[in-house]
């Protein structure tokens, strides 16, 4: 499902897919008919290879003649200028770096008094936009407001700059700084007057009401569509196709070796695709510009590879499938069957006990659909009577249950229940199900028969009928996450050390003696640290007003180079009750000096001792139900805020912002609240994708994720920012908990 508050500005790729797989745009009638003379258009053939991005191209801006740019998964963005001699091909012009995740939308800014090369302007799932000076390579301008992912991008006639967000909110910049945001749903505005509703579907409306043009041919979800001032269209799809279209027909659809994310027109009529393999092709009718003959057939040669890798029959990958040299291993019973892989083709043999050789049956193709139970199926490369699509529920793909009237159901069952990882307890169920949908419901199990786990005689199936098993819900090893994580251990004589120190330093000053604390204070705070020390006592043991009344001195009044270990304190204090309690009363009695605190920190100059301190206080607040309504109000900001101050962390700041992380990921999904879950979870996906963080960051990080897309309600949302290639990356970890957590993300995205 699409979120509703996601929205798109015109000139930027969709940040999600079309969820079905047709393509509507706003058009005069209903549906236009075919009048030929779109069979005659000249094909599109290959023209060039823009090699450089690392990963994923997701995006492409067409920067009028100055060249194309394209951002990545590999947070770069890279402009690509005509060759000087070889003018159909491109060349790296400027490789910008800037991004701390994946980079979206572009758009360009033409050449100007500022911008001799003109500018860009990306946005990335930072939740940055940058402002680029194309000439020096730099950026010139930060743009930070937004708390989610950055998903599109326009500029205003005037020089301001409009964003949109997965925080449902568009922002217009003016010299760097926000002038405005509002709240908006799921619209977006077209030229011509077309309105793009973003749902489950692609519509594209004219303002008077009038019906779609509705054109079918792709076979997955669609990410990207353009059009040429000529009538052409070009969508680009999950599919691995570039479908052109013209009056409602596609008249060419061009293979690609991955998903394309962003497909655009140049000024000239040629097509560029952005593809999942990390390059940019350019696609041509005019036959000037065609690629050299050797370099089509290496695009040719790789299309057929990667079609071979995927290619299945009787519901199998070819690739998985034995060699011919499997047919010199003698089969186990007259009439076995066995699928070999043939070159491009499976073939099926049946071995002949008589003649001791495999005789040749035919070749296997994939069926025009799957049936609850189709005999004579193949699988795993074998033929059986039965192969059942089993439904084990929760949005999990269907299971291969294989049988043949000969198997003793009972045995089958054992090793398919095995096999799947589930409970023998469902043993039973399976043996009925077997029996009822091969319609061998007379079936007598032998008196004689003990079951080898339980003991008890073989159960006689009754004689109701079910197209499905039911088995239990999928089970997870780290999620999803309940409870709240705090840090709990402090060393109380190095704080109060530190303390006493910066106290006499203060002391020492003229201008500042007012600031420091008496005596009488300093014992007061050795004295309140002796009992958040003794934590066994914490259900007898008492903290007073005037104990507070200290703290908030402190905080309120010392320099901000000095709040490190009055910050520390406070993180030790809120854990026990009373603390909490008179930390509440203070911000209620509008003395709010958490956030007076937090806004102290984060503004520059940061002082990284304060930012660590902070991170581990806020996320000890989670620990007392009574302070939940605070962290719900201000939780935004401090995501937002905290995210700023990244380049500052140290190993053990990252640790505690992915904690603080995942005990916002379990607040937010107990309050259902999506729009600061979709937060949470851009936050914890930038972490997640970052090479340089610890395992420990990384892993809390991994289950806040798994955590929301498990309970949440932004499980859509992880998978249209492609969270699968992250479980991916995760489950090849090294690290044992990484890679089991990336295994239960993975085992959602199926």
């Amino acid at each position: 499902m699409i979120p509703s508050c996601q929205s798109r500005l015109v000139g930027s790729p969709p940040p999600f897919a079309v969820a079905d797989l047709s393509l509507r745009l706003a058009s005069s009638a209903a549906r236009r008919p075919y009048d030929g003379p779109a069979a005659s258009m000249a094909q599109y053939h290959l023209s060039a290879q823009l090699r450089g991005h690392e990963d994923d191209v997701r995006g492409i801006c067409i920067c009028g003649d100055a060249g194309i740019a394209t951002s990545s998964r590999d947070r770069t963005v890279r402009f690509w200028t005509q060759h000087p001699e070889k003018k159909h091909e491109y060349v790296l012009s400027k490789t910008l770096v800037g991004h701390s995740s994946f980079v979206g939308p572009l758009a360009w800014i033409p050449p100007s008094d500022r911008f001799p090369e003109g500018g860009l302007v990306s946005g990335g799932m930072d939740t940055l936009v940058l402002l680029w000076d194309l000439h020096k390579g730099e950026v010139v301008e930060t743009m930070k407001g937004h708390t989610s992912q950055v998903t599109g991008l326009a500029v205003d006639n005037n020089g301001d700059i409009i964003s949109s967000s997965m925080d449902c909110t568009v922002r217009r910049w003016r010299n760097g700084s926000a002038v405005e945001a509002q709240v908006i749903p799921q619209l977006s505005f077209g030229k011509e007057g077309h309105v793009y509703i973003h749902s489950q579907d692609m519509q594209v409306w004219a303002l008077t009401g009038q019906p779609l043009l509705e054109m079918i041919g792709h076979t997955s979800l669609v990410y990207s569509v353009d059009a040429h001032s000529s009538g052409v269209i070009v969508s680009g799809s999950e599919d691995r196709s570039a479908k052109i279209w013209k009056d409602g027909i596609c008249v060419q659809s061009i293979e690609h070796p991955g998903c394309i994310w962003g497909a655009k027109f140049l000024e000239n009529g040629d097509i560029v695709t952005a593809c999942s393999d990390g390059i940019v092709r350019i696609w041509t009718t005019d036959n000037n510009r065609f690629c050299s003959d050797e370099e089509l057939a290496a695009f040719t040669d790789l299309i057929s590879q990667y079609t071979l890798s995927r290619k299945t029959v009787g519901g199998l990958k070819l690739s998985d499938l034995p060699g011919i040299e499997a047919l010199q291993v003698p089969g186990n019973s007259d009439g076995q069957t066995l699928i070999v892989r043939e070159g491009d083709n499976g073939v099926a043999y049946s071995w002949n006990s008589k003649e001791l050789k495999w005789d040749k049956i035919g070749e296997v193709v994939d069926g025009p659909g799957d049936a609850a139970a189709a005999p004579g199926q193949f699988h795993d490369g074998v033929r059986y009577d039965f192969v059942f699509n089993v439904d084990i529920g929760d949005g999990e793909p269907m299971r291969k249950l294989p049988y043949n009237r000969s198997d003793d159901p009972y045995a089958v069952a054992d090793k398919w229940l095995l096999k799947e990882n589930l409970p023998l307890t469902y043993r039973q169920q399976v043996v009925e199900f077997i029996l009822q949908n091969s319609g061998q419901n007379n079936f007598v199990p032998d008196p004689s028969f003990r079951d080898p786990y339980t003991g008890a005689n073989a159960y006689v199936p009754g004689q109701s009928a079910s197209s499905t098993v039911n088995v239990p819900k999928p089970t997870f090893k780290h999620i999803p996450k309940n409870g709240m994580l705090t840090f709990e251990t402090a060393q109380f004589e190095g704080i109060l050390k530190k303390l006493s120190e910066f106290n006499a330093t203060l002391s020492s000053n003229l201008e500042q003696k007012e600031l420091s604390l008496s005596e009488i204070e300093l014992s007061r705070l050795a004295a309140i640290a002796k009992v958040l020390k003794e934590t066994s006592f914490y259900h007898t043991s008492k903290l007073a007003d005037a104990d507070m009344t200290l703290l908030l001195k402190m905080l309120k009044s010392w320099p901000t180079q000095m709040m490190f270990p009055v910050i520390d304190f406070l993180r030790m204090f809120v854990l026990h009750p009373d603390g909490a309690t008179l930390l509440l009363k203070a911000i209620e009695s509008g003395n709010d000096v958490l956030a007076e605190t937090f806004h102290k920190v984060v503004t520059p100059p940061v002082q990284p001792p304060n930012v660590l301190t902070t991170l581990k206080a806020v996320t000890n607040l989670f620990d007392k139900p009574c302070l939940h309504q605070w962290l719900r109000i201000h939780g935004m900001e401090i995501i937002d805020s905290v995210s700023s101050c990244k380049t500052t962390f140290s190993k053990n700041a990252h640790l505690a912002y992915s904690t603080l992380l995942l005990n916002y990921a379990v607040l937010s999904i107990e309050s259902k609240d999506e729009q600061s879950q979709a937060q949470i979870l851009s936050a914890a996906l930038e972490i997640a994708e970052d090479d340089t963080q610890d395992a420990d960051s990384k892993y809390r990080a991994l289950v806040a994720i798994g955590s929301l897309m498990l309970n949440g309600l932004v499980k859509s949302i992880a998978l249209d920012l492609d969270v699968k290639s992250v479980a991916n990356t995760a489950r090849a970890s090294k690290d044992s908990k990484i890679a089991e957590v990336g295994a239960d993300i993975e085992l959602l995205t199926r």
